[in-house]
């Protein structure tokens, strides 16, 4: 009885056909899907005696293979005939319709726009890999050996003792540039980091930074003071207020956060910048003394300051963007609204 009726259910499935998407998926209920007569089959393997089941399920096998075989058959067969269809239904004699036009995404009209004001100022592009070495991504950055950012759950690692991990910022092309070049150093090194945190409306695994680095003789706090407001008033508007934090950085001393007046309520306090009226938007602070000495500069000769700012949130402030995750998921009705940039 079981072998007649696995026949009768290899001859449905040879003489089974299919000419549309409705009929598909009506064959694909009956013998692929998990309450189809082959998932009953399989029901049945319980009531079979323990010595006849595994020639039992290598029957039952055979039925399912074939059924999945001509599954693929059928939907080749479908999708052959929509694609003549399709064709023959091509009227050649009527005029061309306009291409659409695409938009700049996003983060790219940010990227952009942070180059442009700092090459204004005597700025130059430098850009490094994304697969670094402990030595440019942690210690010449004066990171001690117990710092959490060397450990599995900050940072990707690709192998370890040598350690090799995924740059967790940009920072490990300032200490190329630095070991290559002799001062004066103004460059600007913008690029896609990664850090182990979860993705939320804040936060990614995968984001994209730009930090600047200026190392010269008597380079003072007041220049990095300046060149952060002249950034941000450039970026945001000639209304925009900027204010320095006390912070800590393994590679800066004196070290400092920066904030700007909150875009969306002009400082007044809203849920955005939590009532404070102010944004953070990036760190800085003075290149401390070990870090050019690592990269062979003389620190009583030259001093420096250094930056950096995720583009991504610059991107929210400008542009009140506030979901982080938009700017990956590659949402057609989100990335629209930025035509107009192009």
């Amino acid at each position: 009885m079981q072998q007649e009726k696995l026949d009768a259910i290899k001859s449905e499935i040879a003489a089974a056909d299919a000419t549309n998407a409705e009929q598909l998926e009506a064959y694909r209920m009956r013998y692929i899907s998990k309450k189809s007569v082959v998932g009953e089959l399989f029901a049945e393997m319980r009531n079979v005696p323990n010595e006849e089941k595994k020639a039992y399920g290598q029957l039952i096998n055979e039925v399912k293979v074939l059924a999945e075989e001509k599954f693929q058959e059928l939907i080749d067969k479908v999708n052959n005939s929509q694609k003549q269809s399709k064709s023959q239904d091509i009227d050649l004699t009527l005029p061309p319709t306009n291409n659409a036009v695409g938009g700049i995404h996003p983060l790219t009209a940010t990227r952009q726009r942070i180059i442009e004001i700092f090459e204004r100022i005597g700025f130059n592009l430098s850009e490094g890999p994304e697969i670094e070495d402990d030595w440019h991504n942690f210690t010449a950055l004066n990171f001690p050996e117990n710092h959490p950012a060397r450990e599995m759950q900050d940072t990707f690692f690709i192998e370890k003792n040598p350690d090799i991990a995924l740059r967790t910022h940009t920072s490990s092309v300032q200490v190329r540039v630095m070991e290559n070049q002799k001062p004066p150093i103004r460059t600007l090194s913008p690029g896609r980091v990664y850090r182990n945190e979860a993705i939320s409306a804040r936060a990614h695994c995968i984001f994209h930074q730009v930090e600047g680095l200026y190392v010269d003789e008597n380079v003072g706090f007041a220049d990095l003071k300046n060149t952060l407001y002249h950034f941000a008033k450039e970026m945001f508007g000639k209304e925009t207020k900027v204010r320095f934090r006390p912070s800590y950085f393994p590679f800066t001393e004196p070290s400092a956060e920066i904030d700007i007046s909150c875009q969306l309520c002009g400082g007044s306090g809203c849920n955005v910048c939590k009532g404070t009226g102010w944004v953070e938007i990036g760190g800085s602070g003075m290149v401390d003394p070990n870090v050019l000495e690592n990269c062979g500069i003389d620190s009583k000769k030259y001093t420096g300051f250094a930056f950096g700012m995720g583009i991504e949130r610059i991107a929210m402030l400008k542009y009140q963007i506030k979901d982080l995750r938009l700017f990956t998921e590659n949402d057609v009705r989100f990335l629209k609204q930025f035509r107009s940039m192009l």
